[in-house]
């Protein structure tokens, strides 16, 4: 086995142009990995070189036209020949399919403009319609570059170690779980997995945008996609190729660049419709006018067919088809680079109307993490040090989100830990011990109220323990020492800038807060960050209740991170699931997924959804005007066939380049 292996270790997969690549790039000719690497940059501007080229011999047939008629008609040629050959046969083959598309229109009107002698017209047509189409697809890559990225960011091969410590090259497609990997300094993380030796800083700033390494450690678990920054991490992986995390984000993004807006499904419907329309009544208005109108000629810049052609032109809608997907795709592109995954440009749509929105506390406001807020200590013959001191040693014997917050709350104030004797741990009540205080052992215990007032043998300083030192709305554990209390409140840990990041959402929406806890602790925490409508102690089926009545009222969006939020979720016009501490479940129900959990881009989503409704309404304001104008104005023989042509091609990279404002 050894032998056998031993051709393959330290093979690696460099380049990244290989098939799955090529697959994943919607069949990008400068992916195609049978193409040799010094031609592949050429595949990437084809379109653009021969509409370039086109252009050029386009302006020597104009200018030669002045002084040698033949030498103009021989460039002409190689105009038509570059720029009229692809889409001819783009044309001939929506022909063959019955799709009459705006390849069509353009292509037939080109032919018409040499049948009637206007060879320069037409040739314009196909020039800047081929840079148009050039441009257009620039646009297009621009936009889906993140989901490009992605799929570049992806290994396509790892490295497996076997027992004998014998390494070699296996594809991420064909590796199994509970299989061991390693991962060297400056590689990315190619499957899920769990650290089993080694440690290191790894950057998830392509998955999150967070760019501050995160340290990895034995058993802590590593997202593929990482980036592993210096030291040398050998990795068990827990999710095959399909299931990782990067997969699951890419097929987020592809879902998201598919999923059309409805107002963009209608105009991919209005397409063929509009476009059978324009050419009907081209025809119509070059061989009826002279019929009726002796005076109007067929042919001539003022004849009925040259009309018709400036007409046909004008009407064609490229700027209106392409109006909303750029923009749409634009949006997506930007969000995903924030680390914000959308499931769909509808999303956006839905995000623009929504006015209220609604946040569940634990995981989402808040970490999830109890914090040590305040001690209050009842009795004079301790310092606060010393009873903090003595809760420290005591819940170092237990395993419990409480103890860790008392420890941690001591290690912050620099107090170090008391030994602590005859440790004897009861399981959901507390810890019992005894500790050494000047020269003598006294007892001690730390736990619930019940279980340390039950020990307490001063009845009066049970009753004295009343709700102005247990206060409602935090956690409470409670420790004795001899027969002195110490009061530990708790609440759970807020995420970072809340307050701020609240105050900016109130400016735009109308916050709610839906929890499952208890009323007082709810308050307690909306108070703090400033929210005042608050629904506690809520069931999942009470969540879904309350979200559809709310939404029945106005647009809601809904924040939340459990499975018990996944009802609520997909019953609100947009879900937001938190990326980090979400649940599968609510992730799956959400239409948005914060990959780094930021309650920050909320806002910043909000309004990159308001901006993506006014560019594609200037788009389509745009488009319409210029097809309205500029085809009736040709229709009348205001507009010349040639600025026609300009106003057309003019509109459509206008509208393309408008649309990537929305990648900023």
């Amino acid at each position: 086995m050894k032998s056998c292996c031993e051709g393959r270790v330290r093979r690696k997969v460099t380049s990244p142009y290989d098939l799955d690549e090529y697959f994943a790039s919607d069949y990008d000719e400068s992916e195609n990995p049978f193409i040799v690497a010094g031609s592949r940059k050429w595949g990437k501007y084809v379109p653009l070189v021969g509409a370039a080229f086109a252009s050029l011999f386009l302006s020597l047939s104009y200018l030669t036209g002045f002084f040698n008629p033949s030498l103009s008609l021989f460039f002409i040629v190689f105009v038509y020949f570059l720029a009229g050959t692809p889409a001819l046969i783009v044309s001939l083959r929506n022909l063959l399919s019955l799709n009459i598309n705006i390849q069509v229109l353009m292509t037939t009107a080109a032919l018409l403009s040499v049948w009637i002698g206007k060879e320069m017209e037409g040739g314009l047509l196909l020039v800047l319609f081929a840079l148009s189409e050039a441009l257009e697809e620039t646009v297009t890559k621009k936009t889906k570059g993140a989901l490009h990225e992605l799929n570049k960011l992806a290994p396509t091969m790892a490295e497996i170690v076997l027992d004998d410590g014998t390494i070699y090259s296996k594809s991420v497609k064909e590796i199994e779980l509970g299989t061991h990997i390693i991962v060297k300094a400056g590689e990315v993380v190619p499957l899920d997995g769990r650290v089993v030796d080694g440690s290191s800083f790894v950057n998830l700033s392509h998955l999150t945008g967070e760019s501050i390494p995160i340290a990895k450690k034995l058993g802590d678990e590593v997202q593929a996609g990482s980036y592993n920054t210096d030291g040398t991490l050998t990795i068990e992986v827990t999710k095959t190729s399909a299931e990782s995390t990067l997969a699951k984000i890419i097929r987020l993004v592809t879902e998201a660049h598919e999923a059309k807006p409805n107002l963009q499904r209608f105009l991919d419907r209005f397409n063929r419709a509009y476009a059978t329309s324009v050419i009907l009544l081209s025809f119509v208005f070059a061989l009826f006018p002279p019929l009726f109108f002796t005076s109007m000629p067929y042919i001539g810049t003022s004849g009925s067919i040259y009309r018709a052609l400036a007409f046909l032109i004008a009407a064609s809608p490229c700027a209106l088809i392409i109006a909303t997907p750029t923009a749409y795709l634009s949006a997506i592109s930007a969000c995903a680079r924030r680390g914000v995954l959308l499931k769909g440009g509808i999303v956006l749509d839905s995000l623009a109307k929504c006015k209220r929105l609604a946040f569940d506390k634990t995981g989402t406001l808040t970490t999830g993490r109890l914090a040590c807020r305040q001690v209050d200590i009842d009795g004079n013959c301790y310092t606060m040090d010393e009873g903090i001191s003595i809760a420290m040693g005591l819940e170092r014997a237990v395993v419990h989100p409480i103890a860790t917050s008392i420890v941690s709350y001591g290690q912050s104030k620099g107090i170090k830990s008391a030994k602590i004797e005859d440790l004897k741990v009861i399981p959901g009540q507390g810890v019992l011990g005894t500790v050494k205080l000047g020269n003598t052992m006294k007892p001690c215990a730390i736990g619930s109220p019940d279980f340390i007032l039950s020990k307490l043998n001063d009845p009066q300083k049970k009753t004295k323990l009343s709700d102005a030192l247990i206060r409602k709305g935090n956690v409470v554990t409670l420790m004795l020492i001899d027969q002195t209390i110490l009061v530990f409140h708790f609440v759970d840990e807020l995420r970072n800038d809340l307050k701020s990041i609240i105050s900016l959402l109130k400016q735009r929406l109308n916050l709610t807060m839906l929890t499952g806890d208890h009323r007082e602790n709810a308050e307690f925490v909306a108070a703090q960050i400033g929210i005042s409508e608050v629904h506690a102690e809520l069931r999942p089926e009470d969540k879904l209740d309350l979200v559809a009545k709310l939404a029945e009222k106005e647009p809601l969006i809904m924040v939340g991170d459990g499975l018990n939020d996944a009802p609520a979720l997909t019953r609100a016009m947009v879900g937001i699931a938190m990326g980090e501490i979400g649940s599968a479940t609510a992730i799956e129900a959400a239409d948005v997924v914060l990959l780094r959990d930021d309650l920050s881009l909320i806002a910043w989503l909000h309004k990159k959804a308001k901006a993506t409704h006014r560019v594609v309404l200037q788009n389509l304001t745009l488009a319409i005007c210029v097809i309205i104008c500029a085809s009736l104005l040709s229709l009348f023989g205001i507009v010349p066939l040639w600025l026609a042509v300009i106003l057309h091609e003019g509109s459509t990279v206008t509208v393309g380049l408008n649309s990537l404002r929305l990648l900023r």
